[in-house]
C-alpha cells in the first residue's frame, strides 16, 4: 500500500471514530422553530375551529319574532327549517320551539322546578320515542313577544332538551290563526 492509500485508510478511520464518540444530539440542541412548530400548528388550528364556531353559532341564531299592529307575531324560519321563539312559561324566559303537532306546551322537570311550578295531575305523555311519565298543570301563564295567555296547560316532562327549553304546544297556539308562507309563521290573535 502506498503513501496515498495508508492516508485514506487513516483519514476514514479518524471519521468512523469521531463519528462514533460524538454525543447525539439533545433535544434542548433543536432549532427553535422544531421545537415549537408542533404546538404553534395545534394552537393556529385550535384558533381557527373556535372562531369558525362562534361564527356558525352566530348564523345559526334563530331571527327574533317580528310584532305587528293588532298583536300579529311573525316567527321566521330558522336555517334548520323549525321555528324559534323566546317567551315565559310561569314568570320563567323560555326558548321556544313552535310545534304545532304538541297538544300542549311542555317543558321539563328541571325547568319547571326553577319556574315554581309544583303539582299537577300525573300523566303518561304519547310520544313518537314511547310513553313518557310526567304531569299537567293548568292555569299557567304563558308568553310568546308581548302575547301573553293565561290558563295555559303545560306538561312537565320534556326530556333531552335544554333546561331553558320548551315545545310550545296547541294549548298556547289554539288562541291564534296560524299561517306558513314565505319561510315564515305568521300567529294573529283570534277574534273573542
Amino acid at each position: 500500500m502506498n503513501f496515498r492509500g495508508k492516508m485514506v485508510v487513516a483519514r476514514s478511520l479518524l471519521t468512523l471514530q469521531c463519528m462514533s464518540t460524538s454525543p447525539a444530539p439533545s433535544p434542548n440542541d433543536l432549532p427553535t422553530g422544531l421545537k415549537w412548530g408542533p404546538l404553534a400548528i395545534v394552537a393556529v388550528w385550535l384558533a381557527v375551529m373556535g372562531v369558525l364556531y362562534l361564527l356558525s353559532a352566530q348564523y345559526l341564531k334563530p331571527k327574533p319574532v317580528a310584532v305587528l299592529p293588532g298583536g300579529v307575531l311573525v316567527i321566521p324560519m330558522s336555517r334548520d327549517g323549525h321555528f324559534y321563539a323566546t317567551g315565559t312559561v310561569g314568570g320563567k324566559p323560555a326558548q321556544f320551539l313552535v310545534d304545532t303537532g304538541a297538544s300542549m306546551v311542555t317543558v321539563s322537570e328541571a325547568f319547571a322546578q326553577q319556574a315554581g311550578l309544583v303539582g299537577g295531575t300525573p300523566t303518561v305523555f304519547k310520544t313518537a320515542n314511547g310513553d313518557l311519565q310526567g304531569r299537567v298543570l293548568t292555569d299557567v301563564p304563558v308568553s310568546l313577544g308581548p302575547a301573553q295567555v293565561s290558563g295555559v296547560r303545560v306538561g312537565v316532562g320534556l326530556v333531552g332538551a335544554e333546561p331553558d327549553e320548551a315545545l310550545l304546544g296547541q294549548s298556547f297556539l289554539n288562541q291564534f290563526e296560524i299561517t306558513l308562507a314565505d319561510k315564515q309563521m305568521t300567529l294573529r290573535p283570534k277574534p273573542q
